[in-house]
This record gives structure tokens, sequence and C-alpha cells, in this order.
């Protein structure tokens, strides 16, 4: 009985442990569509793994975005579809895996058969612009993402134009996307990239300049930001902003028509990995080949790890410190209310680094639509700002924002907001990174807090150029002056890097050497003494070939310490040996009537003598930028070469 017991125990506590496990789950989830035939309708579902859950995050849920193979979609979790002819069709289905920490599930197309069709099924227009961009979910490194381009006939004849997408931003170094497919449903045909003729014509007969005429008319009529009228600007200002593009054209599309063409765009593993910028694509719609008139539309995305609606980004995620002074970086924060009721006051938390100015702050756009609260209380649906000493804060007031878990919402987008705005710098900022993220709170819950939007500045490169003095103390006769270079971040913050190439040019004294000989066969009748001494006087051009590491205490006082070569590349130099006679070996009584002779002869050399050494340095006036002097003591690892530097340098 008692074996009987602890081999039960042993097998319950084996049990547990294993259950305690957490398991790899190496298989890609799958996500299945599934639907049924109810009258003239096809309801759609989506049949998706169990998600797991993001620890402290809200509830997961998924968003599907749907293709039925005629050239519609739809953002509903659960669609119904009419189809307006009969026929087999092609349902494509993307799920999106909110709050999740695994990647989104692959799904396979799926065939359909359609008999009951609606012959009278008109679809219903949508659109108040010419054209419009969307997408079914924010890009992941190594993910696909659908890009919708939307375009409609506003014209009241039928018309033949072009689409064009523009992806991959000049900024950055890497890729961002690839096309790996187009799905068109009204014959659009893809075009040459260069294949392009500029009318330079536009419907009030408006000319501009292209690039095939240097001199034409330009009555200027003032343009909005989608309707625009001077076709060659536009791409030429898009060609040097985008290194790609896809070119389509389309034909007979009918007054008032609203057509759809879908991409799918691979991120590739160079994406650039910084999840709070915003990176973008452009549209350019073309409505009609016989005229300029064209409409332009950015869509701005947020690079994400993981599908969270909650985000703070920016576009200036890269600066150029020499030429940010005057700029204005723009942020957006996103939320979505994923409660089961509306929300009617939404607050955003939003941390301000030091060297922005807060008062500066100038709301660009927002979702809901409303307007800027004024300084009284009012009733309807206004955007608050205020401010604490860190912080600035949006408050949505008056508002309804549904939930996602809201009945009757069938459509997410319409559950999500966002804040987007534009601030400028303040009088004294330093070339630090900064990093803000957002606190936001729906009615009275508890706050849910964003990642961090972060800024930084690149390296840069500041040329300097330096003259001074050395001062060799153990050398006779040296007078040392040089004239260099220098080479280091631009206007660094604290720490950064310096390298230098001096020329100095150097001459001094060697140590003197002499020699005693006994001269006994003698014209004088008695022995004397010999005495040579040999002096030698250098005449060098050298190289000094700084590399340190510096520290600005301030804006006006730096540190630095670093390793010196030194190189002589011309090494000149006359040897003088002269003979003088004595009585004494000591040299006291020279002897009478014997003058002393001298001989001089020369030697040069180059590249040679390479000596290595050990430096520390004070300067004081314009540390990061502009003129300041400075002093350094160097210790050279060859003996009776230590030397004091005294020098001014002035930074660009």
């Amino acid at each position: 009985m008692k074996t009987l017991f602890s081999l039960l125990l042993t097998c319950s506590v084996l049990l547990g442990h294993a259950q305690q496990q957490p398991v790899n789950d190496t298989v890609t989830p799958i996500a299945t569509i599934e639907h049924k035939m109810v009258g003239n309708q096809v309801q759609f579902n989506a049949n998706a793994p169990a998600l797991n859950q993001i620890a402290g995050a809200p509830k997961a849920f998924y968003t599907n975005y749907w293709e039925f193979g005629d050239g519609t979609y739809s953002k509903e979790n659960t669609p119904s579809k009419s189809y307006k002819k009969a026929g087999e069709y092609e349902v494509k289905l993307w799920a999106t895996n909110n709050y999740d920490t695994g990647k989104p599930p692959t799904t396979r197309p799926k065939k359909i058969k359609v008999d009951n069709a609606d012959n009278t099924l008109s679809e219903q227009a949508s659109m108040d612009d010419g054209i419009d961009l969307q997408r079914n979910r924010e890009p992941i490194p190594e993910e696909e993402i659908v890009v919708i381009f939307k375009y409609k006939n506003k014209k009241d004849y039928a018309t033949n134009g072009k689409l064009m997408l523009f992806y991959n931003e000049t900024v950055y170094n890497d890729a961002n996307f690839e096309i790996t497919d187009t799905r068109t449903y009204h014959g659009e045909t893809k075009q040459d990239n260069n294949d392009f003729v500029y009318t330079s014509k536009t419907e009030n007969n408006t000319y501009y300049a292209s690039a095939e005429t240097q001199s034409l008319r330009a009555y200027f009529t003032p343009q909005d930001s989608t309707e625009r009228q001077n076709l060659p600007l536009t791409l030429a200002e898009a060609k040097a902003n985008y290194k790609n593009s896809s070119q389509l054209s389309f034909n007979n599309m009918q007054p008032n028509e609203e057509r759809n063409v879908f991409y799918t765009l691979k991120t590739t593993p160079e994406m650039l990995k910084d999840t709070s910028a915003i990176i973008s694509v452009r549209g350019v719609y073309i409505p009609d080949n016989n005229y300029d008139n064209h409409n332009v539309k950015d869509m701005e995305m947020e690079i994400v790890t993981s599908h969270d609606p909650n985000k703070m980004s920016s576009n200036s995620t890269f600066l150029n410190y020499r030429l940010v002074r005057f700029k204005k970086p723009k942020f957006k924060i996103r939320f979505q209310n994923n409660g089961e009721g509306p929300a009617s006051t939404i607050r955003l938390e939003t941390d301000i680094p030091d060297m922005f100015d807060k008062a500066s702050i100038e709301v660009l756009d927002m979702y809901p639509k409303v307007m800027i609260c004024p300084k009284h209380d009012v009733q309807y649906s206004c955007l608050d700002t205020t401010y604490t000493a860190k912080q600035a804060i949006f408050t949505f007031k008056n508002i309804y924002l549904p939930g996602s878990e809201q009945k009757n919402v069938k459509v997410y987008d319409s559950t999500k907001g966002f804040v987007k705005y534009q601030i400028k710098f303040g009088k004294d900022f330093h070339k630090q990174k900064t990093k803000s993220r957002t606190a936001i709170i729906f009615d009275k819950n508890d706050p849910i807090i964003t990642n961090y939007s972060t800024t930084r500045f690149l390296p840069g490169i500041s040329i300097g150029a330096k003259a001074g003095y050395n001062s060799f103390s153990d050398l006779d006769n040296s007078k040392s002056y040089f004239v260099g270079a220098t080479i280091s971040p631009y206007k660094s913050y604290k720490w950064y890097w310096q390298v230098e190439l001096l020329n100095s040019f150097h001459t001094y004294n060697g140590q003197s050497t002499f020699t005693n000989t006994l001269d006994e066969d003698t014209p004088v009748g008695f022995p004397y003494w010999e005495r040579t001494t040999t002096t030698k006087a250098y005449d060098n051009i050298d190289w000094e070939l700084p590399v340190l590491a510096r520290y600005n205490i301030n804006n006006y006082i730096g540190l630095g310490a670093g390793l010196q070569g030194m190189l002589s590349v011309s090494e000149k130099s006359e040897v003088t040996a002269t003979t003088s006679y004595f009585e004494d070996e000591a040299g006291t009584f020279p002897v009478p009537n014997l003058d002393p002779t001298s001989s001089t002869t020369s030697e040069s050399s180059s590249f040679t003598n390479f000596r290595t050494g050990f430096l520390v340095e004070a300067t004081a006036g314009f540390a990061r930028i502009g003129p300041s002097v400075g002093a350094r003591y160097v210790f050279n690892f060859k003996e009776n070469y230590n030397y004091m530097q005294f020098y001014a340098i002035w930074k660009f």
C-alpha cells in the first residue's frame, strides 16, 4: 500500500510539473474561411485559432479584412455579401490578432460558387474625394499588408486615366516593401513607369512648365492638398521622395463610378525596425489622360512589433541636427475603444521632452473630427489641450466613440481615433535622444500606456581647423608650429570621438657628444688631448595622428584623452664635428697656437622615427561648435619626447 501511494504521488507531481511547462508552438496558425448561402446573400465567418493574450494588455481580439473576388472588400468580422453576377469567385481573408503574442494566422483563398445573384444590385457610393488609400493593418517586418487604392470618376463623362502608387521612401537606406501581387477587376493594365507623356494642359487652360518645355504660361490657381494641376511637379516630387512605383492605366470609367485596386505589400527583412517611426506610401490619380489635373493622397503607417491599436509614433525618428532648428516634428497618437460601450471622454496624457516647446503645439488632425475647445465650458464635442510641467493633455469632450465589444458594431475602424500634432524645438536644446509615451484614459477606466516614441539625431560631421605651438621642454632650441584638421560628430552633447591630422614643422638641437683622444706625436713638442664635440641640428616635418574621446562638460568647457602616433615624413639634419686641443684631459687649458677645427655633413630621410604616446587635454570657448582654445599634454612612450601643445580650433 505504501509503495502504491508513493507511485501515485510521484505521478501526480510529474503531471503537475508537465502542466506548468510552457509549450513552444512552432506550428503556423491558420484561419479558415467559412460561408453559407442565405437567399441571395453569402454570409462569411473566419474560423481562427485561439488567441495568446499579451500580459497586461486589453483583451485580445481579431479584426478581419475580406476581399470578395469581384473588386469589393469588407472590414467587418462576419460580413454578408451579395453578388451582382452569378459565377465562381475567389475569396481572400487576412485576420489580424490584436493584443496577441503570436503571428497573424495565414489563410488560404477559397473559391465559392454563387448561383443566386442579385442582378439589380448597385454598389452604394462611399467616396467624397476622387482618391483614397486604405490598409488592412499596420506593417510588421517580414509580414504582408494590403493597400487598397480607391478611385472615383467625378466627371460627367467617361474617362481613361492612370493610377500610380509610390513606395519605399528615399529617407531610409533599405527598402521597406516589395509588391508581391496586384489585383485588378476593371481591366486596369500595368504601364512602364517611365512611359509617361505630360500634356501640360489643365481643364481651366492653366499651363505649367514641363521637362520638355521651359517657357510655358503659368497662371497660378489655389490648390488643396488632394487636387492639383502641376503634374510634372507632382511626379518630380514623388520620384525624389520615393524609390519605387507601380503604374496602372484604366479605360472607360463611367461618371460617379468607384473602383478598387488591391496591392499586397510584403515587408522586407531589412525593414526599418524603429517601432515609433511613421512611414508612408503615396497615390497619384489622373482621372483623364487629356489633362494634367490629378489627385494626390498620402497614407501614413506606423511600424509595429505586435498589433496594438494604442500607439504613439513620429515622423522624426532620425533628424539632422544642422537643419532641424526651424523644423516642426510631427507626432501621432492612435487609440481604440475596446470596451463594451461607447466612450464620451478620452484623455491623452502625452510626455513632452524638455527640448520641445509645449506652447507651440499645433493640432493638425484628429478623429473623431471635432472643434478645438474654447476657453469656457461648452456642451458640444471638442478637443481641449492643457499642459503640466512635463506633459500635454489632449481631451476629447462630449463625444461618442463606440467600443469594439459593443453590440451592433461591425466596423472596428469606427472604434478607433487619433490625434496628430506638430511641435517646435525650444530655444536651447541639445543633441540628445528623446522618448515619450502617452497614457490613454477612456472615461474613468484605468489608463492604457503606449509604446515609447523616440527621436534621434544623426551623428553628422563636423570639420575643424586647428593651429598652434608645441613646447618640448627636454629639447634644446626647440621650435614647433603646426596646422591641421579635425573630424568629429557635429555638435555632440556629451561624449564623442575625434580624429585629427596635424602637420607640424619642428626644429631643435640634439644632445651633444664628445670624445677625447691623446695625441703623443705632435708638432708642438709635447703630448696633448684632442676633444671632438659632435652636435646635430634637426629640421623635421612631422605628422601627428591623435585619436581621442572627448567630453563636453557644458557649452564652454571640454575635456579629452586618447592615443597619438607621430611620424617624421621628412627629417633633415646637419651634423657638426668640432675638434679642440687641450693640454689636459679635462679640457681646461687650450694648447697655444692651435685653433679648433670643424666640419659639417648633412643627412636626410623620409617616413622614419614613428613615436606613440598618450594625451590629455582641456578646451575653453565654444565647446560644441565654433572657436575655442586648448592645451594638451602628450606623454610619449619614447624618452625625452614629452611636450605641451597650445592651440586654437574652430569647428564648423
